[in-house]
């Protein structure tokens, strides 16, 4: 560092990087990311992909977005609103500006703002030139050219020279926030091992970047990040997909079943199939089927064949599988179905995070055809949820519902690697033919009201199946009105039944009554936690739960929610949880719900928390 820089330390950054979906802002961000979680920060990501595959260059539509939140202290969210943004064009600069704090910095490529790109972006006048951006700190680097001289020798043409110019801005990014490039050097050096003048390119480029923050006298101020004071132990990135795949192998070892994913590609649910695939190594088959029935269906026949049947999905996707799922519950098999919303209905807005498919999940069958529904609540959160619906998938011979989302599914933060010795076995049991010879009876029931898990083939299991109702005990197709009854009661009981090996609800922040409890589930996790720790932090009398089991609920969930004067439960919907609350319970919950394909930010929780507080 020369004499006349100033290195400012700082507690946490929030740093948005976005440009056209060619110009690499997702790579840029999870290469900062990745380095950032090396060096021991804690953090947060939020990936905001464009809905359409590949809009019109320059548009508005094709902004591609990666918002990064790292510090050394805890870090709940990817942040509300940005330290720096970074910027390759003009769109990006009109579709980001509001998220950017007042006195922020602005790193912006110029060559994004020429007459063409003003007019994609349908702006009248050029920001940069303008004196808009007045209240901001702007720094204007011409990136693109910057890119071109520093590989001008090489041979590739200009399209692939500047592919290379997010590479310059991580450059810029590492010197700024004083961070090692070896990183990034390593996974182009991987990444591009094969072909050499592309690997030159990027990183001369990414070399290029840094030396310009450097040398240049525009910039005098680089920021220090210390690392985090986290518990000790191995710790990777990981994303929500990734996190949820690896939960599920975790469960096939621990359980000593194979796993057989049965599943058709769709966003946001495809990095797990991806993800699966890998691990072939350890037990895990892959399937990707012809459409979304085909990919449950193989999943059925392989819970019934003795393995962790898994299908992976979306919304639409949840909607084509009912009438098989309906299958799974007549059968009473090991069945886990993960959906990771998105903004609906029909196809909607496919890149955008909802939690829309909670009813869903609760009733969208035909028929009385209850399934045990779980929530993931945060990336890393992912694994230990995938982990669960295993458990209970095998432990309880039912299908199971996992909900994630595209925010957490996208979303990175540290992992702590879970030690193999401390996860719990899960025990399984197949049936066994009679010592005595006695006739097998498949819907005989345990304690937890389970049916035997009978493996085909096996001399004396012989037993019927298929979505006809069953007689109770002894599996014959049945149309007696009362058996009927019957069964449908009893599917239900064994369901409620899980309730019993479930742990009780637990407040997260806060005192265990009170007066307002945040009532929250799935991705919400983090922004409610930041939210109540900054309203306790201000006196007020606040807590925060957060239930991982929606159906059936934890025993004390009830008594707990009664310990409030008010419970307040905001959603990424328009009112789902709350409904089946008030249903069960009969407590006057209050309602928040924002539906814009995005997360809640901090603060507008803090505003809703403290005027329902405030409210007599």
């Amino acid at each position: 560092m020369s004499t006349s820089e100033t290195l400012v330390p700082l507690e946490q950054v929030v740093i948005k990087f976005a440009g056209d979906s060619g110009d690499g802002m997702q790579l840029t961000g999870t290469q900062f990311t990745n380095t950032a979680a090396l060096f021991g920060n804690d953090l947060g990501t939020f990936p905001d992909f464009p809905a359409e595959i590949r809009a019109p260059q320059g548009t508005t539509a094709g902004v591609s977005g990666y918002q990064l939140h790292f510090g050394s202290t805890e870090i709940y969210t990817p942040g509300d609103m940005c330290d720096v943004l970074v910027v390759m064009n003009a769109a990006a600069l009109k579709m980001n500006l509001k998220q950017l704090k007042r006195g922020g910095i602005i790193i912006a490529n110029i060559a994004g703002f020429d007459a063409k790109n003003l007019r994609l972006a349908n702006v009248e006048s050029n920001q940069l030139e303008d004196n808009s951006l007045d209240g901001y700190e702007v720094y204007k680097v011409d990136v693109t050219k910057l890119t071109r001289d520093a590989i001008a020798d090489l041979t590739l043409g200009t399209k692939e020279k500047d592919r290379c110019k997010n590479m310059f801005v991580l450059g810029f990014l590492y010197w700024m926030f004083d961070r090692d490039m070896q990183t990034s050097i390593n996974f182009l050096n991987e990444k591009f091992s094969k072909k050499t003048e592309i690997l030159e390119a990027n990183l001369r480029v990414l070399k290029a970047g840094y030396a310009y923050g450097e040398t240049t006298e525009t910039f005098s101020t680089r920021f220090k990040v210390e690392k985090a004071k986290m518990p000790a132990g191995k710790y990777r990135n990981i994303m929500g997909n990734q996190a949820l795949a690896l939960g599920i192998v975790a469960a096939s070892h621990q359980s000593g079943l194979p796993v057989f994913l049965g599943s058709y590609p769709i966003t946001p649910a495809s990095d797990v199939l991806h993800e699966l695939a890998k691990y072939k190594n350890f037990n895990i088959r892959t399937f990707q089927a012809e459409d979304e029935i085909a990919g449950i269906c193989s999943a059925i026949g392989a819970s019934f064949g003795g393995q962790i049947g898994l299908t992976t999905t979306s919304g639409p996707g949840m909607a084509l599988k009912t009438e098989a799922m309906g299958l799974a519950v007549m059968l009473e098999v090991p069945l886990v179905i993960c959906n990771i919303q998105r903004a609906g209905p029909s196809t909607g807005m496919p890149t955008k995070t909802e939690q829309a498919d909670l009813l869903q999940a609760y009733y969208g069958r035909n028929g009385e055809c209850p399934i045990p529904v779980i929530a993931a609540q945060s990336p890393s959160d992912c694994f230990r949820a995938a982990f669960e619906a295993c458990k209970i998938a095998v432990q309880h011979m039912t299908p199971v519902i996992l909900l994630s989302d595209g925010y957490i599914a996208n979303g990175a933060e540290p992992w702590r690697y879970p030690v193999t010795n401390q996860l719990e076995k899960i025990e399984k049991k197949f049936a066994a033919p009679s010592e005595h010879g006695e006739k097998f009876m498949p819907y005989a029931r345990d304690e937890k009201l389970s049916r035997p898990w009978a493996v085909p083939g096996t001399k004396g299991l012989e037993h019927r199946i298929g979505g006809l109702e069953k007689q109770n005990i002894t599996g014959n197709i049945s149309y007696d009105a009362a058996n009927h009854e019957q069964m449908v009661k009893l599917r239900e009981e064994k369901v409620e039944k899980i309730a019993d090996y479930l742990p009780e609800q637990k407040i997260d922040s806060g005192k265990d009554s009170g007066k307002v409890l945040v009532l929250g589930w799935g991705g919400t996790y983090g922004a409610l936690k930041a939210a109540v720790k900054e309203c306790i932090a201000e006196g007020m009398d606040v807590s925060h739960t957060h239930i991982r089991y929606i159906k059936p609920f934890p025993k004390n969930l009830e008594a707990l929610m009664k310990r409030f004067d008010k419970v307040l439960i905001p959603e990424i919907n328009n009112g789902q949880l709350i409904r089946i609350i008030r249903d069960r319970y009969l407590i006057p919950a209050i309602p928040f719900n924002k539906i814009q394909g995005v997360p809640f930010m901090k603060g507008e929780l803090v505003e809703k928390i403290k005027e329902v507080y405030n409210t007599k």
